[in-house]
């Protein structure tokens, strides 16, 4: 598939699991609600391998890096973004998750030695600058305290695990390891792992029936997982981590319009600036312009 399309059906869809996220709360523990959402989409990806007769064998060390994947990308990060979210409004959230895309250059450079682009440093900056425009009215309200300061870190911790689990999916596909099988397996180890940290953490196993949480579920499973998870990490094996995420500083934009369209959220001047700028560090990252090769020792 074309890389722009890509790129559009990851920015899209992602935009849109913010607001099925709100529907995710209130009644199951969101460990539960994320071991659901992944547990489900790890059957349906080992459906579609099974119906396509894609090889699942794969040796003891391939698991474990699928295992890291899942860990970092498919678990840790989802639970620390909705704890964050219990502090933090998801404005400031986006904010600082959308950091991953300098963590992804950092890490990337370190751990796999990727040049930095010039193209995606400036574009980044650019991006950041309009994401914070956009919710500057949250931020100049925001007030340190102890809560706060826990939300920051856990949305921050958040990021952080989702670019290591960006720079580990980047070391399977060198590795060979196919995208869809990665995936699945990597899923059923996310699930897994959340199911985990809901009995240890005490939480009820139970489940919501009613359509809003039933519908959200399968939304943020067939499109947000499968569908999201498997555009992005093509996308990322192609182009990189540093490119790939800046979807990230993106799909929070998607995410405010929608909120104009069902939450009748009304628009300033700085946030119309805001989008322009984010839009404009978009046309930059995607430009190409000569990479700055760090050092080894880097």
């Amino acid at each position: 598939m074309n890389n722009v399309l890509l790129y559009l059906i990851t920015v899209f869809i992602w935009g849109t699991t913010w607001l099925a996220i709100k529907f995710q709360l209130g009644v199951v523990a969101p460990e539960l609600s994320i071991a659901y959402r992944f547990a489900i989409a790890s059957v349906l990806l080992f459906i579609f391998s099974f119906v396509r007769r894609l090889s699942l064998r794969f040796d003891w060390r391939a698991h474990c890096f699928m295992a890291l994947q899942g860990l970092l990308l498919f678990s840790l990060n989802y639970i620390m973004v909705y704890l964050a979210e219990v502090y933090l409004t998801s404005g400031l959230v986006a904010i600082i998750f959308s950091m991953l895309i300098i963590m992804n250059v950092i890490f990337g450079a370190i751990l796999l030695h990727n040049p930095v682009r010039l193209s995606v440093v400036i574009g980044a900056i650019v991006g950041l600058c309009g994401l914070t425009l956009v919710f500057w009215p949250e931020l100049s309200s925001f007030d340190v305290s102890s809560e706060l300061a826990l939300g920051m870190i856990l949305a921050f911790m958040g990021a952080m695990s989702a670019s290591l689990g960006n720079i580990v999916s980047a070391r399977n596909q060198g590795h060979k390891l196919p995208i869809i099988q990665t995936n699945a397996f990597g899923m059923a180890y996310g699930a897994a792992f959340m199911l985990v940290l809901a009995i240890f953490r005490g939480a009820k196993l139970e489940f919501d029936p009613s359509a809003d949480y039933v519908v959200s579920l399968l939304y943020l499973a067939v499109f947000g997982s499968v569908v999201g998870f498997g555009s992005y990490l093509t996308l990322l094996g192609r182009i990189g981590p540093d490119r790939a995420a800046y979807v990230t500083v993106l799909f929070p934009v998607i995410a405010l319009l929608l909120s104009t369209l069902f939450e009748s959220m009304t628009w300033s001047l700085p946030q119309l600036a805001g989008v322009v700028l984010v839009i404009l560090g978009n046309v930059i990252v995607l430009t190409k312009i000569r990479a700055l090769k760090l050092p080894r020792w880097f």
